[in-house]
């Protein structure tokens, strides 16, 4: 354990620990509930539906035939593993660092960051092309955590989760994709949603900030292996590793052996690696950092994966038949604005079984709709109540909202749900 991390965490701080463990909406107790706050985050975001999900989202490459490629589940799961790992070692909450990690990504698109961008592309950019993205998933996997997921409490009555501050604050802090030495815990809470970029805000604590650093070092590690696996990368390819890790570690650096054989990817060497020079190279007056030769190392290697796997050209086609198949289901459903003010989304959507019911069922639990055939009642949302003064999270009466509304119901699809609906549309 690094014993000056354990002396100098946040909770420390009385007040800093009270405000970490503070729910917008009080959780209901049991009895005989042996957990603490930060374990009942972490098996309430397990058992969610938006975690089982990820098992079916693309994490870089489109897997729906191949049982080895990395999900998204499984990639949150590599964080996990990652960051409970950093944690321990610093001597930090773990059970904390496992319910940002195991929930981080609940809030992804289907496809990938192919989802993710082609959903922010959808909505307006009325501000201009400088305006703030409308859609990124860690805003989003904080929205879903507040205002779309519920679990029945022990008298059957679906509840938000109600996570607590610092695992809402994780989630939408975590952002891994900027490069950054030195990262420390912001002093303030803040409210959440006032934040306008990612990647751009500290976590409120030092698991947070850890759950950062563990997204960075899961992807670049897998996503290595998984482009091998594909023949993304060629012996051209390997040979520019080998250049950047004699340039950046030297071929003699313990370790180094990872990728330099131009063979194979040693995915658990690598990460191995860079977890045990972040975990001796950091402490609280320098923060979370890597030494310079692997903080060098990482960049060149980020700069690597995007110029050779992930604009890879077959790649970049995925992109396109991704941004198909969301594009066609947001028209689709943004034709049917009329219908769902007069509760007949049924009807316009009656040659679309699979589509119809399931965006019904979504209206019918989270806006003002109402059938016209059949009488059901929405969802009562109390963190909405809190939040907009209303019970629900979106509104019919207001064509914004209402595409919110489809954003948020296409975000969280999977792959192949995304796929059969989109083949509803185009069949005939």
């Amino acid at each position: 354990m690094h014993n000056s991390f354990s002396s100098a965490g946040c909770f420390k701080d009385s007040e800093k620990w009270n405000q970490a463990n503070k729910r917008e909406v009080e959780l209901y107790n049991r009895n005989n509930d042996i957990r603490s706050e930060f374990e009942r985050d972490y098996t309430r975001l397990l058992h969610c539906q938006a975690f089982r999900r990820m098992k079916h989202k693309t994490q870089v490459f489109f897997a729906p035939h191949n049982d080895h490629i990395c999900t998204r589940m499984e990639h949150v799961l590599h964080v996990a593993s990652v960051a409970t790992t950093i944690a321990k070692y610093l001597g930090l909450n773990e059970q904390l660092t496992q319910a940002i990690a195991i929930g981080h990504d609940i809030g992804h698109a289907p496809f990938g960051h192919h989802g993710e961008n082609c959903l922010n592309n959808l909505l307006e950019q009325k501000e201009g092309q400088n305006a703030p993205k409308k859609f990124w998933h860690e805003r989003n996997s904080l929205f879903f955590a507040d205002y779309i997921e519920t679990l029945q409490d022990p008298n059957a009555v679906e509840q938000p989760l109600n996570l607590t501050y610092a695992v809402r604050d994780g989630l939408i802090c975590h952002c891994g994709e900027i490069d950054q030495q030195g990262i420390k815990p912001r002093k303030e809470a803040i409210d959440l949603y006032s934040m306008k970029r990612p990647g751009i805000v500290q976590p409120y604590t030092w698991e947070g900030c850890v759950v950062k650093i563990a997204d960075k070092i899961s992807f670049l590690g897998r996503d290595l292996e998984d482009a091998r696996a594909y023949h993304i990368i060629d012996m051209t390819a390997y040979r520019e590793l080998r250049e950047i890790v004699g340039s950046t570690l030297g071929f003699e650096r313990k370790g180094a052996h990872a990728l330099r054989s131009g063979k194979a990817v040693n995915t658990t060497v690598l990460i191995n690696d860079l977890i045990v020079d972040l975990c001796e190279q950091s402490s609280p007056e320098k923060g979370l950092c890597f030494s310079e030769e692997y903080f060098k190392f990482i960049i060149e290697l980020k700069k690597f994966s995007f110029s050779r796997i992930y604009n890879h050209w077959r790649l970049n086609e995925f992109s396109i038949y991704a941004e198909n198949i969301i594009s066609t289901i947001f028209r689709t459903l943004q034709k049917t604005y009329i219908y769902a003010q007069n509760g007949r989304i049924a009807q316009a959507l009656k040659v679309y079984p699979k589509l119809g019911q399931t965006f019904e069922d979504w209206l019918i639990r989270y806006t003002n709709y109402r059938p016209f055939i059949t009488e059901k009642h929405s969802y009562v949302n109390k963190k909405a109540l809190l939040r907009y003064n209303t019970p629900l999270v979106f509104d019919l009466n207001d064509n914004e909202s209402f595409t919110k509304c489809i954003i948020e119901y296409i975000s969280g699809m999977t792959d192949q749900f995304a796929i059969e609906v989109y083949e509803e549309i185009i069949s005939f």
